[in-house]
């Protein structure tokens, strides 16, 4: 029986492992390395997050980005956009200096087994753990409009599902959502000769601004400071104190969660969208029709609707939504046995613990309860500092079994500090 199986090789299963190893846990790491980055982003796109924010976690810091880039000869610099291929070879290098071997086969599921808990690989082996901690990533939780959800995968898809868009080259393609995926899917598709247009709710475009330099006057950085999530105060303390944000009231943790840092494009890609893409803006689906091989689009805005139009597919860029009912690879037992906010997200403790005790939480699905730094690599380094510490409380002082018919904690005993 393992100490902990960590389910998911993305950034931050990986530094989960890289933790867990150096404290002696005797660790074994299930996934594809970077599968999400190699096989669900389309080449030729750009990592949005600054270099020296996008690094992956090992507790001596000797495998940040920058030094794999300085390695093979590929300036890592401010303002200066990584392109996704470089990371998710970086994220491979880092696996195999820094996390003691990983098992490339996917676990189809999670349950609870004699001890703690087991673990069900693509093959069929049963591996045994006392702890588990699930780093799952987005893809499982993503999230289409309901107008879209009874077309077939022909004709309509999420953006997180493309990791080659040329099967759109001279097609007609709507590209749902206002965010960093939408505008850059977009603005790929035009320049491989694809027709496209944007589709958004929203009634403007918003553009993050070329990054402040580096070194400024000290008055300069001390007003508007570098952050892991964008300059600036608030994002300072989103990226930089997510302790302190899972302290905040729980109603104001969900809100900041579901709004802060949202859709935006990045500066490097407005220039290659305003000129070659069509943006319908302020109107939203209301129904989605198979036309043979072709969608209808019934849409409306502010001032009714617009005459109903065709495409030949549809890709929605309209993100994830995090639930405890989308967790489909714990058992019914454990999924339904999760305690969760009021957004339908589970809750976790200080420590990243679910309401299981020994079954730990990692990434996208802790937003609710650590803020925006959870959307992003930025938010690795702290996770897998603070939950490995939890793993190893959990294993001195195992708490209740996992018998027990309800898993469920108290809140005060949730929010108590260790």
């Amino acid at each position: 029986m393992y100490d902990l199986v960590v389910v998911g090789a993305g950034p931050y299963g990986l530094s989960i492992a890289s933790h867990a190893a150096a404290s002696g846990l005797d660790v074994r790491v299930f996934g594809r390395p970077m599968a999400s980055w190699r096989d669900h982003m389309p080449r030729g796109m750009y990592l949005k997050s600054e270099p020296w924010a996008s690094h992956l976690s090992d507790p001596d810091a000797r495998f940040g980005l920058d030094t794999y880039c300085a390695g093979i000869g590929v300036p890592a610099r401010h303002a200066e956009p990584i392109p996704v291929e470089t990371f998710a070879r970086y994220g491979m290098w880092f696996a195999e200096r820094a996390v003691p071997g990983v098992d490339e086969r996917m676990v189809t599921g999670v349950g609870t087994g004699p001890g703690g808990y087991r673990a069900v690989t693509s093959d069929g082996e049963i591996v045994h753990a006392r702890a588990v901690a699930l780093a799952v990533g987005v893809l499982p939780f993503t999230e289409i409009p309901a107008a879209l959800r009874d077309l077939g995968p022909d004709l309509v898809s999420h953006s997180s599902h493309h990791s080659d868009l040329l099967r759109f080259h001279g097609l007609d393609v709507t590209v749902v959502g206002a965010g960093q995926a939408a505008l850059e899917t977009a603005a790929l598709l035009a320049e491989q000769g694809t027709r496209v247009r944007v589709l958004a709710r929203s009634d403007r475009l918003n553009w993050n601004t070329v990054p402040l330099p580096w070194q400024r006057p000290w008055w300069q950085s001390a007003r508007t400071p570098h952050s892991g999530l964008g300059p600036g105060w608030r994002n300072w303390c989103y990226a930089e104190l997510p302790g302190a944000f899972r302290r905040l009231p729980e109603s104001t943790r969900t809100r900041i969660a579901s709004s802060a840092l949202g859709p935006a494009g990045a500066w490097w890609v407005r220039d290659r969208v305003e000129p070659s893409v069509q943006v319908v803006l302020g109107h939203r689906i209301t129904r989605a029709t198979a036309e043979g091989s072709r969608v209808r689009l019934d849409v409306t805005g502010p001032s009714g609707p617009l005459a109903p139009f065709e495409t030949d597919h549809v890709i929605a860029a309209t993100g994830f939504r995090p639930t405890c009912d989308r967790m489909d690879l714990l058992s019914d037992e454990l999924r339904d046995g999760l305690a969760a906010w009021a957004d339908g997200s589970p809750e976790v403790s200080v420590d990243f613990e679910s309401s299981w005790p020994g079954l730990f939480l990692a990434g996208l699905v802790t937003a609710s309860a650590f803020g925006p730094a959870m959307r992003f690599v930025h938010g690795a380094t702290y996770t897998a500092s603070r939950l490995v510490k939890g793993i190893n409380h959990h294993l001195r002082h195992p708490g209740p079994k996992l018998t027990l018919p309800t898993p469920t904690r108290p809140r005060s005993l949730m929010n108590a500090p260790r």
